[in-house]
């Protein structure tokens, strides 16, 4: 998971500084330097660490923090507030034009970064905020690249216009534009070739399009997982075709991140997205300040609580939380719960948020593999449950030992796999019975997660 060896690291940097009651100041030079390899063996930009340990080392050797009653935890928020600036402070958008006007975004990036998958994404994002967007296929080279874009513009809901492969991608660009303007579409977004690596050709053929169609935004896609080379590519692309922004793709795989603390301090450009997975809900806005959180381990509240609001119906929600409150839900509840789970990413991406969890769902006791045994867990779960017939799910309470023996032949389980499910299901409708409060609708129709 995206900065899971940092998070590591600065944490068992932050424990020994909370241990101790008054800090020296060698006391934090000494953390300090731990930080800075930390940072560095992340794959952050070697000048990028320099000035950030400077402005860190300037705050937290001063008086404030060394006569504090609590030293270690001034070290650790200045940390944190540095590291928010780094990224860029605020949460830049994609400026659009007002109304019908056509906003023109040109999607750049090499090959392999996920560009055209993103594109599709990013498209579903402006529809989902009720704008009406086109996809325009713009590159010719690459095999299947049209057909690829089709497949994920279906996925979105969204428009893609396509002129095949025999036409050249500045035409394409063009007559994509006036479809757009004919056909009441206020966003176009062109998704270009990309390469194996940066060469003039490239280059050339994106300047033409920002040569012969008015371009608003440029957004270059890297890959987080290169590292040091994303920063290099956007700097190449900014330099030589400029850039409005750069989405970083692949952020969960990537354990070290250092391409997230890096870009905005080197190109000056904002991280506007960051993908975190397959699903659209994967695209995620970037906040410098929940990232941030993220990196030293604590938590991202605020956007698990989004996720939950954009892929959990509102009505549902209270129609389940009355069920949950007199403790009449059933197993169709149950499955409708795990898919909500689902929806949002899944365990791992729910633990990612929590603060006190770390990175990739790490706290005492629970590891990566604790977190794919309890995904396998939900799996099954729902194999037992899709096993029972529709009055069994209706009325758990009929479930006899002849019918948990054919629901465990049904789902290829033990059937003591069943017991337990069952018996989990009992004590949870006893807990929620204790527990009114749990999915109680906070202020403005926000509700609690129940866990």
């Amino acid at each position: 998971m995206a900065f899971e060896s940092l998070t590591d690291k600065l944490q068992n940097v932050f424990k020994n500084l909370r241990g101790k009651g008054r800090l020296t100041e060698a006391d934090v030079k000494a953390a300090l330097k731990e930080v800075k390899m930390a940072l560095l063996e992340a794959d952050v930009s070697f000048k990028v660490v320099k000035q950030f340990m400077k402005s860190v080392q300037e705050r937290a050797v001063g008086q404030d923090v060394m006569s504090g009653l609590n030293p270690g935890q001034m070290v650790i928020k200045i940390v944190n507030e540095e590291m928010v600036a780094l990224m860029g402070s605020e949460t830049t958008q994609i400026a659009l034009k007002p109304g019908n006007e056509i906003t023109v975004i040109m999607m750049a990036g090499l090959q392999g970064a996920g560009k055209t998958t993103t594109t599709a994404k990013l498209a579903g994002k402006f529809k989902a905020k009720g704008k009406k967007p086109l996809l325009a296929a713009c590159d010719v080279y690459r095999p299947a690249a049209v057909e690829q874009l089709k497949i994920n513009g279906e996925k979105q809901g969204v428009e893609v216009f396509s002129m095949g492969t025999g036409n050249n991608p500045v035409d394409i660009a063009k007559a994509a534009v006036s479809h757009a303007k004919n056909n009441n579409f206020n966003i176009v977004i062109l998704d270009t070739a990309g390469r194996l690596h940066i060469d003039e050709d490239m280059m050339t053929e994106l300047i033409k399009i920002k040569e012969e169609v008015k371009v608003d935004q440029t957004i270059l896609v890297v890959d987080s997982m290169t590292g040091q080379d994303a920063v290099n590519v956007a700097s190449s692309f900014n330099e030589k075709v400029g850039i409005d922004g750069v989405i970083l793709t692949k952020l969960d795989g990537d354990t070290r991140g250092g391409a997230a603390l890096s870009i905005k301090a080197v190109t000056g450009k904002p991280i506007l997205y960051v993908g975190m997975g397959e699903k659209l809900s994967d695209l995620e806005q970037f906040y410098p300040d929940r990232m941030a959180s993220r990196i030293l381990g604590m938590g991202d509240v605020l956007t698990l609580i989004e996720k939950a609001e954009a892929q959990i119906d509102a009505d549902k929600a209270k129609e389940m939380e009355q069920k949950f409150k007199k403790a009449e839900f059933d197993f169709n509840d149950f499955l409708e719960y795990m898919g909500q789970i689902r929806n949002m990413g899944g365990i791992g991406s729910i633990l990612n948020m929590l603060p006190g969890m770390g990175l990739g769902g790490k706290m005492k006791g629970l590891d990566a593999g604790a977190t794919e045994d309890a995904e396998a867990n939900l799996k099954r779960t729902e194999s037992i449950i899709y096993s029972m017939t529709a009055k069994e799910r209706s009325n758990p309470d009929i479930l006899n030992p002849s019918r948990k023996n054919r629901i465990a032949r049904g789902a290829g389980v033990d059937i003591s796999e069943v017991n337990k499910l069952v018996k989990q299901f009992d004590q949870m409708k006893k807990m929620m019975k204790q527990m009114p409060g749990m999915m109680k609708g906070a202020k403005k129709g926000r509700f609690k997660l129940p866990f």
